[in-house]
């Protein structure tokens, strides 16, 4: 058996570790999420539950990661009571890995195409109007051959990394990666906050409106924050788990879960100040969705003095936050092949690479040759039905999982959970929290599980939302087995 790699520092392991939650849920979805949903008071509820949620289940992952020294693929069989069935889950850890990258890869590979393109100068040719930079994305995606080859220079280039190992490949560039992106970032948001008109961009952004979140709804507004705070730690399919298993005891996993939190924080806020205050002083609706990043700001850039070398520098931070993400989950899945099958760090990136790239395809064909498949209703594509199986199903099933295990008798156990989170110095966590995280806080996660089908499904009519509850409800079925079921 292979000896397990361990990180060169603390540092290290906090600055990966938040990596992989500083991804594109911070910097892309985040800002447009505070514009849709008032700002400040938004902001107030997300932390409220960052706190309250997103936090004790990253303890949980981190420990069954320590506890097992293995990846998610075999974590749960180290630490499961004899005859149980947890083990089952980490194919589902497994899958949801995959799956993330089915989709993000090409994303992080638009991220990187971006860069290129407004270093060119693509963005600030005189004459170009809002209409032309929207077409320019849709020629992007309407390319499989531009999606491909950008999609596999993002592949490549973190594989390349995984490669060199723990801590001369992920934990040393992804430790340069994230201080240039908290540098790029403080840069950025220091330009935007200057730009004249953008006071009114930091007020709606800092100051709460409680009167406006009225208007736009209490429970849209709760919800929404409750959702972002949830997903933007990618916690739930063992993710976090690996960088767990590469760590020492001598700090508390609570200590190091709350750094972490706060660094993602620290990005997402930062995100935010740099695009809601740009839109305000350039006239344009910062709750724009999705298009965003790639529409909107390409227009304000255009705009702005300078705005070549700003657009430049902004693609970059967008590029260093979605490849830290690649890097950290590429780790993971290496990490199966060498804990289930024994294989070399050289053969699982190699095998894994290949398999990436293909598995990558049908999302980058969906903008373009398989246009015309809808699953999940009108609209919708094969990165939509991909992003819903990861983002709406495995996350929030697997983090109760997670959380079940780490607090059940049948599972690994409260005791053995707490004895293992509050190992080593650093701040402990409370043991007056049990009661919460065995029956709150799994209510909260199968509520945020059950309005993803429902704000999906509803609009759609009853014909479609009942069928698609019902499946919501089996998948939820599956998760009790996994946490109470026998092993024949």
């Amino acid at each position: 058996m292979q000896n397990r790699e361990k990180f060169g520092s603390r540092l290290g392991f906090i600055l990966v570790s938040a990596g992989c939650a500083v991804g594109l849920g911070n910097v892309w979805k985040f800002p447009y999420m505070a514009g849709k949903y008032g700002g400040a008071a938004f902001i107030l509820i997300y932390l409220l539950f960052l706190v309250i949620m997103g936090l004790p289940i990253m303890v949980c992952e981190f420990s069954v990661g320590r506890g097992s020294q293995k990846s998610v693929a075999t974590s749960f069989k180290e630490l499961e009571p004899k005859g149980r069935r947890w083990h089952d889950f980490g194919y589902f850890g497994m899958i949801g890995n995959y799956a993330l990258m089915m989709f993000y890869t090409m994303v992080g590979g638009w991220m990187l195409y971006y860069c290129f393109r407004t270093v060119r100068g693509e963005f600030s040719a005189n004459g170009l109007t809002a209409d032309m930079v929207a077409d320019k994305f849709s020629q992007m995606l309407a390319s499989p051959g531009t999606l491909t080859v950008w999609m596999m220079i993002a592949v490549v280039l973190s594989f390349g990394i995984c490669s060199l190992g723990v801590q001369k490949g992920v934990e040393k560039i992804t430790k340069i990666m994230m201080i240039c992106l908290l540098a790029l970032i403080v840069v950025l948001a220091v330009n935007s906050v200057t730009l004249q008109g953008a006071k009114e961009g930091i007020r709606f952004y800092l100051v709460p409106d409680f009167a406006a979140m009225k208007e736009i709804g209490i429970g849209n507004v709760v919800f929404g924050a409750m959702s972002q705070a949830f997903f933007t730690l990618s916690i739930g399919i063992g993710s976090m788990a690996i960088f767990g298993s590469y760590l020492d005891k001598d700090r508390s996993l609570t200590g190091e879960a709350l750094s972490i939190t706060l660094l993602d924080t620290f990005v997402a806020l930062m995100a935010g100040l740099i695009v809601i205050p740009a839109c305000f002083a350039f006239g344009v609706e910062p709750g724009a969705g999705p298009s965003l990043i790639f529409i909107t700001l390409p227009n304000v850039f255009h705009e702005m003095p300078g705005g070549r070398i700003w657009g430049s520098l902004f693609f970059l931070f967008l590029s260093f936050a979605a490849h830290s993400t690649i890097i950290a989950v590429f780790e993971n899945i290496i990490s199966f092949a060498i804990d289930l099958w024994g294989w070399t760090r050289k053969k699982a990136v190699l095998v894994n690479m290949v398999l990436i790239i293909v598995l990558s395809m049908p999302c980058i064909l969906g903008f373009n040759v398989f246009s015309g498949f809808q699953p999940l209703g009108a609209g919708t594509g094969i990165m939509d039905l991909e992003d819903f199986i990861v983002s709406s199903n495995l996350l929030p099933l697997g983090s109760l999982v997670y959380l079940m295990f780490c607090t059940h008798k049948n599972g690994w156990g409260w005791d053995n959970f707490i004895q293992e989170a509050d190992s080593g110095s650093g701040i402990q966590l409370p043991k007056s929290l049990r009661g919460y995280m065995m029956y709150v806080l799994p209510l909260l996660v199968i509520l945020i599980y059950v309005k993803g089908y429902w704000d999906l499904f509803a609009p759609q009519g009853i014909g479609v939302l009942v069928p698609w509850m019902g499946v919501a409800c089996a998948f939820l079925g599956i998760v009790l087995w996994f946490a109470y079921g026998k092993r024949k």
